[in-house]
């Protein structure tokens, strides 16, 4: 089936506005599983006092208000997504740690609706490679940023190197409710898209950055039992939540029972599960 970007660029808004409650529920646990890749992206840019400073599908933008503090007082962040509800999240986030210097708004990284070279920096985690066209946002990235600015970014390592979603997916894939995987078909958007080095190095440098670095982090999501990731799960994969719940109650019961089995090889001697994540961060200069 031929890739249709304006339907999956409206599928995906409608997908993180309905999102967007589920993860604010779980901003707890995945601001701090993703604090080394925040920390690290932030680290990258070097944020200076009077700066300012974008994040791209920020979500709750956990990394920008790690910024503020650096760029304050003279400086802000600019916290951006696709979906409103997210930024509501973020609005709220910021109001209770005590963020004056960021401003919220609603952008979509392919067509990024500022002046040309309006900011010192960018940063954006785990988002290119859910956009329907991420060659042309880290073009309009580099257009925004000043002469000298950086970008950061992160984006998942190969679906291998991350059982919490290989393992949901083998068992999407087992019951018919999601496609088999097809190595020989065109380039889709996903959360494993640009999982190959080689790849992001070369889109960074075809939308005209230099001094690319590209390394991977290692990562573990830990969940208190398995009860908590299956909620965990439903909340923030939204393509689990529709294709599970569609089913009837005791097939639900049937694949929560087969994904604990699945998921007990990472799981501690006090019933805790520590899953093991891979990513890959990049830097570069405009």
């Amino acid at each position: 089936m031929s890739f249709d970007p304006g339907a999956y660029r409206q599928q995906s808004l409608q997908g993180w506005e309905e999102a967007a409650a589920g993860w604010v529920r779980r901003h707890e646990l995945t601001s701090t599983f993703a604090a080394p890749v925040s920390h690290w992206m932030v680290h990258a840019i070097s944020p200076q006092p009077g700066q300012r400073v974008l994040e791209l599908a920020a979500g709750l933008g956990e990394s920008s208000m790690l910024a503020a503090e650096l760029v304050a007082p003279m400086g802000g962040v600019i916290i951006s997504d696709q979906a409103e509800a997210m930024l509501d999240g973020a609005r709220d986030l910021a109001r209770r740690m005590g963020v004056p210097n960021a401003e919220f708004q609603v952008l979509n990284a392919e067509w990024i609706d500022l002046p040309l070279a309006s900011v010192d920096a960018v940063m954006c985690r785990w988002g290119y490679m859910l956009m329907a066209d991420p060659a042309a946002a880290l073009a309009e990235t580099r257009r925004v940023l000043r002469p000298g600015g950086t970008v950061a970014l992160a984006v998942w390592a190969g679906i291998a190197s991350n059982p919490w979603a290989l393992l949901p997916a083998q068992e999407l894939i087992a019951r018919s409710l999601a496609p088999q995987p097809d190595p020989d078909a065109a380039w889709r958007p996903g959360p494993f898209a640009l999982g190959d080095a080689d790849t992001l190095r070369e889109l960074l440098h075809d939308a005209g950055f230099s001094d690319v670095t590209v390394e991977s982090i290692e990562l573990v999501r830990r969940h208190p039992g398995f009860e908590e990731l299956w909620e965990t799960t439903l909340d923030l994969s939204r393509g689990f939540h529709d294709a599970v719940l569609s089913r009837p109650e005791q097939e639900i019961e049937e694949i929560k029972r087969s994904l604990a089995e699945r998921f007990a090889p990472h799981t501690e001697p006090d019933g805790s599960l520590a899953i093991p994540a891979s990513t890959l961060v990049a830097s570069a200069g405009a």
